[in-house]
């Protein structure tokens, strides 16, 4: 069979035995095209003899069969030193007529003897295909797309259920706002967005966040004082309705100038501002415990300038 290829094989020593013996078959013998059959070899050889089966590669011109499945080795009998094995391949056939297969071959090696061993009989296929009398059959036009008549009946159903979701959809909305009159509010309310929390709330909870990050801890000095900048800036515009964002340290400085601020909270914060400014753009880096500084003169300065009633209402909590 060209279409079973010998791979390569490592010889084993081996004391010398009885030259194993080939046999082959098809199963069936007889297909349809496109059908499936068994090609299967089996060798009866002595334990110590080396044999290797063929592997399936079609040749570039013939495509009339393919290989579907390869099966592994398998051992039919043992008997003493005798064993038997078989080697199965599922092919499939795509060319009508019959086909000779030629003998089956296997490599066998024994000692210092290589060679090839070859069924006796040739292996034959018959593959048939499907007979048409065309003098029994017409050959007709494709027919015209053919209209059925429309019936409600095709509808009804969903036209019934979108009609029951409406209903149902209107009851709820009906009772939501018969719960909402009840309690004084609106549609509208419910849907409302939250409050935004104060400027010194907003606030406290960024620079808590920022403490967290350890940014500094990690080298990271300028991301540390930029955050603690932007976040004073945002206080700052939100508290006061100044536009500290795009300020310089000396215009915020001056801004803040005629509100009545505390004095620590006033020196903190140009201080806070004049020390990020050399970090961020002299490359400064202030130890650990300049550090933490900045972070509690940034905290402070919001709690002593956040509203007096806000200030009030945490000293009666207190």
């Amino acid at each position: 069979m060209k279409r079973l290829l010998i791979p390569g094989l490592l010889l084993a020593a081996a004391a010398y035995a009885q030259q194993p013996s080939v046999t082959a078959r098809i199963e069936p013998d007889s297909v349809m095209i496109g059908d499936r059959f068994d090609y299967v070899i089996e060798v009866e050889k002595d334990l110590v003899q080396t044999v290797a089966f063929p592997v399936f590669e079609p040749a570039a011109d013939n495509r009339f069969f393919e290989l579907v499945e390869e099966l592994p080795v398998d051992t039919l009998r043992r008997d003493g030193r005798r064993i038997l094995l078989s080697k199965r391949y599922r092919l499939a056939a795509f060319e009508e007529g019959h086909h000779d297969l030629g003998p089956a071959e296997i490599l066998y090696a024994d000692k210092n003897i290589v060679d090839t061993l070859r069924t006796a009989e040739r292996l034959q296929l018959d593959v048939a295909t499907f007979e048409i009398d065309s003098t029994s059959h017409s050959i007709y036009d494709l027919k015209p797309q053919y209209d059925l008549p429309f019936r409600m009946g095709e509808i009804s159903g969903y036209l019934l259920r979108t009609l029951l979701g409406v209903v149902l959809l209107a009851a709820a909305i009906w009772t939501l706002l018969r719960y909402l009159k009840k309690r004084g509010a609106t549609l509208g309310g419910l849907f409302a967005p939250a409050p935004a929390l104060p400027p010194h709330v907003e606030a406290i909870q960024a620079l808590e966040e920022l403490h967290h990050r350890k940014l500094w801890q990690n080298n990271r000095h300028k991301q540390y004082y930029s955050g603690l900048t932007d976040i004073l800036r945002t206080y700052i515009a939100r508290r006061w309705e100044v536009g500290a964002m795009e300020m310089t340290t000396d215009e915020i400085v001056e801004a803040l100038r005629p509100l009545d601020l505390p004095d620590k909270a006033r020196i903190d914060l140009t201080t806070l501002l004049r020390d990020s400014d050399l970090v961020k753009f002299a490359k400064a880096t202030p130890d650990g415990e300049a550090n933490e500084n900045a972070y509690l003169k940034a905290y402070y300065f919001v709690e002593e300038t956040k509203p007096a009633a806000q200030a009030e209402e945490n000293a009666d909590n207190e």
